[in-house]
């Protein structure tokens, strides 16, 4: 029997009907792929993930934890954890990446922000992991790795690598010093469902605790769009002031709460530039690569704008063949 066989023959068995069709619907940047299972009466999703590459577990756990503080996540209909299936209820094909343009990006995000904030408020933090100094150490060091490594076959040593490091160690230590709460870890645009006019959420399973702003920037500096910086600091400001009304720990003052936004955007990004090249040169998933120069352009414009970061961003227009002999004028 094929996979695909197996798993047809578990949908009989556990749905008490054969499904009229079974496809391919969509795989993602993890060993998961999905299927469309549709039968007489309904369609069903189904996440495939082998168990020696990926465990369910905590996608389930997870989603009882969104699905019991009322957030709309995909209802799960059934499991089989020794085969690595999960049915999971169909929101559709509608991503806000594939929706969103121009015209309606003002009235989705305010809908995901409002969604955010609910988020925030009602998702238990218990039992989830920090996303601490480690965590962020550990994240940044894919880049070093991936990126400067594989992508660019650049070895940092001596005073590059103690720029690296020492500029790790800020950004590290500025994001600690953000309030925590409940954080999905991928809240962006592909991640968020359309189903008849309601964001869904999907592609939770590695939520962890950690600083406020880390969700948020997820959603407006994302890695598959961009917006201009006048429409990401006006939705950034809508946040904060939802944030404050629902009681939730933002920084007092605006300008300090997007300081600690670009800040935790730079971590984030810094990861996924190592993400991406690591897609391309171990998976061979060569899609992503268009998404690296939008990537990029955040990153170097953080370190732009601050003037402790003025090393790093040498680094790494150094890197691109871009070398900055006299530094950045701030």
């Amino acid at each position: 029997m094929t996979r695909t066989d197996s798993l047809n023959a578990w949908l009989t068995e556990t749905i008490g009907q054969a499904p009229k069709t079974l496809a391919i619907a969509a795989a993602d940047a993890s060993v998961r792929s999905y299927w469309r299972a549709v039968f007489d009466d309904r369609s069903l999703i189904i996440m495939d993930a082998i168990p020696a590459g990926f465990d369910c577990q905590p996608f389930l756990q997870q989603q009882q934890r969104l699905a019991s503080a009322g957030l709309p996540v995909p209802a799960v209909f059934a499991q089989n954890l020794e085969q690595g299936w999960v049915v999971l209820e169909d929101l559709g094909t509608k991503t806000l990446a594939s929706l969103i343009d121009a015209d309606n990006a003002a009235n989705y995000y305010r809908q995901a922000i409002s969604l955010l904030v609910k988020m925030q408020v009602s998702a238990s933090q218990e039992g989830l992991l920090p996303f601490d100094g480690v965590f962020m150490q550990r994240e940044m060091d894919i880049c070093r790795e991936w990126y400067f490594g594989k992508a660019y076959g650049v070895t940092l040593e001596g005073k590059e690598l103690g720029v690296w490091e020492r500029s790790c160690a800020l950004i590290v230590a500025h994001n600690l010093a953000q309030p925590t709460l409940y954080m999905h870890r991928d809240f962006h645009s592909r991640n968020i469902m359309v189903q008849d006019g309601v964001l869904r959420l999907i592609d939770f399973q590695d939520a962890v605790f950690g600083p406020i702003t880390y969700d948020l920037v997820s959603l407006l500096k994302d890695a598959y769009l961009e917006w201009d910086e006048a429409f990401v600091l006006d939705l950034a400001i809508r946040y904060w002031e939802q944030a404050r009304a629902a009681g939730l720990p933002v920084h007092e003052d605006f300008g300090d709460f997007y300081r600690a936004f670009e800040w935790q955007g730079l971590q984030r990004h810094l990861k996924i530039l190592g993400l991406f090249a690591r897609l391309k040169h171990r998976d061979g998933k060569e899609q992503y690569q268009a998404d690296i120069p939008r990537v990029f352009e955040y990153v170097r414009k953080v370190c732009l704008r601050y003037s402790e970061l003025t090393p790093l961003g040498r680094l790494l227009l150094n890197l691109h063949g871009e070398p900055v002999a006299t530094g950045f004028t701030f």
